[in-house]
């Protein structure tokens, strides 16, 4: 029997990289999945299509996270769909490093309203349908530990994440739903590759800290997804997994 079998999941940021691979990794075990996208409809299309060649279910869905109607729109058409809503991983995020002397308004908004408020947006418009046994899966970074310099912004969303992660399990675990977080290590993906990240010097000092010897995969992602989405971490709320090769 697979682990999520009749399980209905929404992604948010699935058109690519980790994702993609969380929302093919839980087609996988089963669930119905909403794969949502911001702006590449052809990315998510193809997520969809790897999903459905598998003999999955999966649906495309646009939508902002940072915008409450999106957001809601997002969880009502994972509803309308398939009739009810088991799991809610909120993956969307941007990232952009900047020292302090160079940070603007517009890159903080940005990333804020992207990376907590659409986290905020899409988890209020999930509870009203999320039952005893749902799991609430948040992507933060391991940048809340190694707090890298450049990355005050950034790091400072993340934080957020991790916070609100412990916030919801407490107001959430008496409803029986779990809030739990996966912070992940330098991941290959689509975009730390466009933004030079792959390949740096960042990536070689992130590299010479890992214990396991390499970068990470979007599947080594997918995988705790996959095990936070599961009853095999039922007895798991508010906790942060650090998934970065052994990287602190």
């Amino acid at each position: 029997m697979s682990k999520l079998a009749g399980k209905v999941a929404v992604v948010t940021g699935a058109s690519k990289g980790i994702g993609a691979g969380i929302a093919k990794a839980l087609a996988a075990e089963g669930a119905s999945v909403v794969v949502n996208y911001a702006s590449s409809k052809a990315g998510a299309d193809a997520v969809v299509a790897a999903i459905t060649a598998a003999n999955g279910k999966a649906i495309a869905v646009g939508g902002d996270v940072s915008k409450a109607a999106d957001a809601q729109g997002i969880i009502n058409a994972a509803v309308e769909t398939y009739g009810r809503l088991d799991i809610l991983v909120n993956n969307s995020g941007v990232y952009e490093f900047a020292a302090i002397e160079e940070i603007t308004e517009e890159q903080f908004h940005t990333q804020f309203n992207i990376n907590v408020l659409g986290l905020l947006l899409t988890t209020q418009a999930a509870v009203k349908h999320l039952g005893e046994g749902a799991s609430i899966i948040n992507v933060s970074s391991v940048v809340t530990t190694i707090t890298p310099p450049t990355s005050a912004v950034y790091s400072g969303t993340k934080g957020a994440v991790d916070a609100i992660t412990g916030v919801l399990s407490r107001e959430l675990g008496p409803r029986k739903i779990r809030v739990n977080a996966i912070n992940p290590g330098v991941v290959v993906t689509e975009g730390t590759q466009e933004a030079g990240i792959i390949g740096s010097d960042f990536e070689t000092a992130a590299l010479s800290q890992t214990p396991l010897g390499r970068t990470g995969r979007p599947d080594d992602i997918a995988a705790v997804a996959v095990f936070l989405a599961s009853d095999d971490s039922g007895w798991l709320t508010g906790e942060r997994i650090v998934a970065s090769g052994g990287m602190r």
